[in-house]
C-alpha cells in the first residue's frame, strides 16, 4: 500500500460498510477474483444487502457469530465453473461437497459455523471457494500453512512470479476503489458505471 493511499485511509471511516468493502473485496469488484469473504458488523447487513442489489456482485451469508457476520461476495458464474472444473470438483467431492453451488455453499456455511463454535478442524475447502488456485490449497494443507513462498492474499506455494503479478494488480484494484469511495463515489455507483468491472492492467 502507497503511503498516499495510507494517508487517504487516515481520514476515511473505516467503519463504514463501503470502506470495508473497498479494503476486502476490490479484486471481486475489478473483476479479478472470482470471490472474497467479507467480514462486517452485524447490523451492516442490511447495507450490504443494498449496495450490492443492483451490481453483478451475489453473496452468502456464512455465519453469525457474536457481533460480525461473514458473507462470501462471488461471481457466480465465475465460481460454478471453478468449483467444476475437474481438479477441484474431485477434490471438493471427497470433502462431502456435492449438488449445486448453493448445496455447497449451505455446506460450507455449516462447516464454518462449526469451526468457529470450536467443534471442528478449520475447514481448508474455503481456499476452493475464494477461488484460490489448486496448488496454494493443497500446498496450505499439505504444509498446515506453514513452508510458503510468499504470504500476499493467500500463501503461495507454486508459481510464484505469477502470483505476485496478481498480488500487484489486486493492491491497484484496492487504490483505486479506496480513492473512488474516498472523493465520495459509492460502490452501487461505481459498479452501475462498471468503472471496476474490467481487470486492472
Amino acid at each position: 500500500m502507497s503511503q498516499d493511499v495510507f494517508e487517504m485511509m487516515q481520514k476515511m471511516n473505516l467503519h463504514s460498510v463501503e470502506t470495508q468493502m473497498a479494503i476486502q473485496c476490490a479484486p471481486v469488484f475489478a473483476g479479478l477474483k472470482m470471490s472474497n469473504l467479507l467480514i462486517v458488523a452485524k447490523e451492516d447487513i442490511c447495507k450490504v444487502r443494498q449496495i450490492l442489489k443492483s451490481a453483478v456482485i451475489s453473496w452468502h451469508v456464512v455465519s453469525m457469530w457474536k457481533e460480525k457476520a461473514t458473507i462470501l461476495l462471488y461471481r457466480e458464474e465465475e465460481l460454478k465453473q471453478y468449483l467444476n472444473s475437474e481438479a477441484v470438483y474431485t477434490r471438493l467431492q471427497g470433502m462431502g461437497y456435492e449438488g449445486s453451488l448453493e448445496s455447497k455453499l449451505e455446506r460450507f456455511s455449516q462447516r464454518y459455523q462449526a469451526y468457529q463454535a470450536g467443534q471442528t478442524d478449520f475447514p481448508h475447502e474455503m481456499g476452493f471457494l475464494l477461488g484460490y488456485p489448486v496448488e496454494d490449497v493443497e500446498g496450505f494443507i499439505r504444509n498446515g500453512g506453514e513452508n510458503s513462498l510468499y504470504t500476499g492474499d493467500w500463501k503461495v506455494y507454486d508459481n510464484l512470479t505469477e502470483k505476485l503479478q496478481l498480488f500487484s494488480k489486486f493492491e491497484v484494484a484496492r487504490e483505486s476503489l479506496l480513492g473512488m469511495v474516498s472523493a465520495g463515489t459509492g460502490i452501487v455507483e461505481i459498479m452501475r458505471n462498471k468503472r471496476l468491472q474490467q481487470p486492472v492492467a
